[in-house]
């Protein structure tokens, strides 16, 4: 489904160092993942969407019901790049400097110095976010866009890496606040962890709740330098001016969609274009195609748009009108000749 043109190789001259460039990649890649699934048995899916989201510099948002490994996740990403792992537990009384930090008078030099928050880690699990109020959660995705947090005038860059794993409890909504779609957009990616199949539970059962343990005992296989080196990489992944026509031709369908009122935003369209480049890279491959936007397509799109309410009221969500307009748009064809 690809043409010349979507092959670096055809029309640039440096297509055997960027080749070599991806295998690396994709090596340091697959390390992580199984690093990680050394700890979340039978999720090689969501383990590939998170290493996917943590070389795009993107932040991903979860679903799920409690007690299906999110903490776990999250501290076993962090321990494979040999980062900083952080945790805020989201409650009506959190305020936003609990999450960023603040400025605390020092007796000792009779000045202010800055004690950063949790916020200030390499892997930040912000669990339960739609639980704090609307400021919190705004400061916390602020802080998200913009990788600096601002306290007294003075500001205070955030490391890389750095990802946010975000967490909503999809059954209770008492006392909560939903994110807005425009908070929403900032998210790279939703996606939901589910059960574990029968086989891996049995394996967790076997482990008698030894998962903390595991976790304690996983090394680092990259280091915060390798991923930064993976993130900067993928702009060498080529995309095909057919490729940036599909994508667009994505968005325009989901701007005059009669079932949505909220189209992809153009951050969406940069996000599914990044996620494409990554994912071709995970697979040793120096450039993407149509197959590598549609795969990432139901996790990176839906969430950035919003069904009509007469559309709501009959069941009918987001991802599946992501999914009619993935099956519906015409993908690029090779050229004859």
């Amino acid at each position: 489904m690809t043409t010349t043109e979507d092959h670096p190789d055809a029309s640039r001259g440096n297509g055997a160092s960027t080749h070599g460039a991806c295998e690396g990649f994709a090596e340091r890649f697959t390390a992580i993942r199984h690093n990680v699934e050394q700890v979340i048995r039978g999720k090689r899916d969501v383990i590939h969407l998170l290493v996917l989201a943590l070389v795009c510099d993107g932040h991903v948002l979860v679903e799920d019901v409690p007690g299906v490994g999110k903490t776990s996740l999250g501290k076993a990403l962090a321990r494979s790049v040999d980062g900083r792992f952080g945790r805020v537990q989201f409650t009506p009384d959190l305020l936003p400097t609990d999450v960023t930090g603040m400025s605390v008078w020092n007796r000792a030099d009779e000045s202010f110095e800055f004690r950063p928050g949790p916020i200030f880690s390499d892997v930040l699990l912000a669990d339960e976010i739609n639980r704090a109020s609307p400021k919190t959660q705004s400061a916390l995705l602020e802080a998200m866009a913009e990788r600096q947090v601002t306290s007294d005038g003075m500001t205070h860059q955030l490391g890389a890496p750095f990802m946010v794993i975000a967490t909503q409890n999809p059954i209770e909504h008492e006392g909560t606040y939903a994110l807005p779609e425009a908070q929403l957009d900032r998210f790279l990616m939703r996606i939901s962890i589910g059960y574990p199949a029968r086989e891996a539970e049995q394996t967790i059962l076997e482990l008698q709740g030894g998962t903390a343990d595991v976790v304690n005992r996983l090394r680092p296989v990259v280091t915060a330098e390798e991923i930064r080196e993976m993130s900067a990489s993928l702009e060498n992944v080529y995309v095909a001016p057919a490729l940036r026509s599909y994508l667009l031709d994505l968005a325009d369908a989901t701007r005059h969609h009669s079932s949505l009122s909220l189209g992809l935003s153009p951050r969406g369209v940069l996000a599914l274009q990044r996620v494409a480049r990554a994912q071709a890279a995970s697979q040793g491959r120096t450039y993407a195609t149509p197959d590598d936007v549609k795969a990432l397509g139901r996790v990176v799109m839906p969430h950035r748009l919003l069904v009509t309410p007469e559309v709501r009221m009959r069941g009918v969500r987001p991802v599946d009108v992501v999914t009619e307009i993935l099956d519906g748009v015409p993908i690029p064809r090779p050229e004859s000749g």
